[in-house]
């Protein structure tokens, strides 16, 4: 773990330590050191961009072309936030690209390592980019969905689709395309990260709440939700949507409508802890 006042607390995933001695026997540790310098590079971006807008940063977290940088705020922050922060580190490979032209040609880096460094770092630039949870790609995905989709339906969606693609490749490795170790150890790796963001998911999701009940979210608009008295509470929050506030109309026997703000509902399964008792249950009790 290496730690500074300026940079972020960065871990080394096990995984990474396994390519490292890899790397020792084939041979390949200066390649290895190019691709852990651009990794650190763009996960700087990310970093960088998250402490402009103030995020809450425990730590990176470096592993083999990517890394993931551990923050509660996903799912609370403003959507224009999100966005740039996950774009940021794809920024970066832009900057190494136009350093490592500034090189070329000059005495202070062998020919040799800057070619290098282009094909690792165009590499891991599309790596990051493909459409799997928890790289770029698949960031930027929750974020597309999350604004047409209930925040738990668009996470959920994400891993299994993110699931679903890494099995594929994995697979492609292993069947279809020339097999290499580090790319079946990649995606096997990515496949047990996704199954573990699924069986954490409702937790993923009940943090999402408890960060509304707490105020520390950002709205842009207020989206009403119409349900039937009948629905339990966790059934209202399963609709509930990133950067909107909702009010929630609650249509009784004989067709009478009543209206409650969220955090009503919120307060009622936090703080009172009425877990399974319905809207109507509720409303009428409030009232």
């Amino acid at each position: 773990m290496i730690r500074s006042n300026l940079l972020p607390s960065v871990h080394i995933h096990p995984i990474l330590l396994i390519f490292i001695i890899i790397s020792f026997l084939t041979g390949t540790f200066i390649e290895l050191m190019v691709i852990l310098t651009i990794v650190l590079i763009h996960e700087l971006g990310h970093f960088s961009a998250a402490k402009w807008f103030g995020w809450r940063i425990r730590g990176v977290m470096l592993w083999i072309f990517g890394g993931v940088m551990d923050t509660d705020e996903h799912g609370t922050r403003p959507f224009h936030e999100e966005v740039c922060v996950a774009l940021a580190g794809p920024l970066q490979h832009g900057f190494i690209y136009l350093f490592l032209f500034m090189l070329s040609g000059t005495q202070f880096m062998l020919p040799s390592i800057i070619e290098t460094a282009y094909f690792y770092n165009t590499v891991i630039l599309l790596f990051n980019l493909l459409p799997i949870w928890p790289l770029d790609g698949g960031k930027l995905v929750l974020l597309t969905l999350s604004e047409k989709l209930p925040y738990r339906k668009a996470y959920e969606f994400a891993v299994i689709f993110s699931l679903i693609l890494n099995v594929i490749l994995a697979a492609a490795v292993v069947l279809v395309m020339p097999f290499t170790l580090s790319a079946f150890l990649l995606f096997s790796f990515l496949v047990m990260e996704n199954r573990r963001d699924w069986k954490q998911r409702y937790y993923v999701f009940i943090r999402f709440l408890l960060r509304r009940y707490h105020g520390e979210n950002h709205f842009r608009r207020v989206q009403p939700i119409e349900v039937s008295h009948r629905d339990r509470l966790m059934d209202v929050f399963n609709r509930f949507r990133r950067d909107r506030a909702h009010r929630v109309y609650v249509t009784l026997p004989g067709n009478v409508r009543r209206q409650m703000d969220e955090m009503e509902c919120l307060h009622s399964y936090f703080h009172e802890r009425r877990y399974n008792k319905t809207i109507g249950e509720i409303i009428t009790r409030v009232s």
